[in-house]
């Protein structure tokens, strides 16, 4: 009777809890649904008007500021992501990883918001590609050489680290490995005798 009493409880507290955690997660679903509507609504040409004032209209500014927030906003947080991922399995790595990934993606908050008005389709996104367009002219193209000289360099780094890991890696593999016994070329062991078929 109470095997049975015990049972039904625990499968009654796995169902309450199930069904809180479905709940929980809709919730949550429709909470970032609505921010994500409100957002896009909103940050496009706030962010094109806060460039247009950076700019003031100067194509050598446009230019200028472009690149820089185009190489710094994404060469700082690859080598950001690069270091999480370098430090993930050391001592307190998987802290030192976590600070660095949250850093890396407030960093790169700026060219994600440009971005919301290079791709965005919503009304807010085509008033921001009008405000860049007149008030920030350069901006856009110059961002994007900045971001794609940031992602070369980055792959270039990260192609010499893991060259470097993967020698180093090697060369530890060769000083373990136990030395082979040699045997000369002037005496085998198992000479055949001169004279025997």
């Amino acid at each position: 009777m109470t095997t049975a009493g015990t049972e039904q409880e625990r499968k009654s507290s796995t169902f309450v809890t199930w069904r809180n955690r479905i709940i929980a997660t809709l919730v949550a679903v429709a909470v970032l649904w609505l921010s994500y509507l409100i957002l896009a609504a909103f940050i496009p040409r706030w962010w094109a008007q806060r460039l247009a004032e950076m700019v003031g209209s100067s194509f050598a500014k446009g230019i200028w500021y472009g690149l820089i927030m185009g190489l710094l906003c994404t060469a700082i947080p690859l080598f950001l992501f690069l270091a999480a991922g370098l430090s993930w399995r050391k001592r307190g790595g998987r802290f030192i990883a976590g600070g660095a990934a949250v850093l890396a993606v407030i960093l790169a908050i700026p060219n994600l918001m440009t971005l919301t008005i290079v791709w965005g389709n919503s009304n807010a996104a085509h008033a921001g590609e009008r405000i860049l367009d007149v008030d920030a002219p350069g901006f856009r193209g110059a961002c994007l050489a900045g971001a794609i000289i940031a992602a070369l360099l980055f792959l270039l780094v990260a192609f010499l680290l893991v060259r470097r890991r993967f020698r180093r890696h090697r060369a530890d593999q060769q000083r373990n490995e136990p030395e082979k016994p040699r045997v000369s070329p002037e005496s085998p062991e198992n000479a055949p005798e001169v004279g025997t078929n």
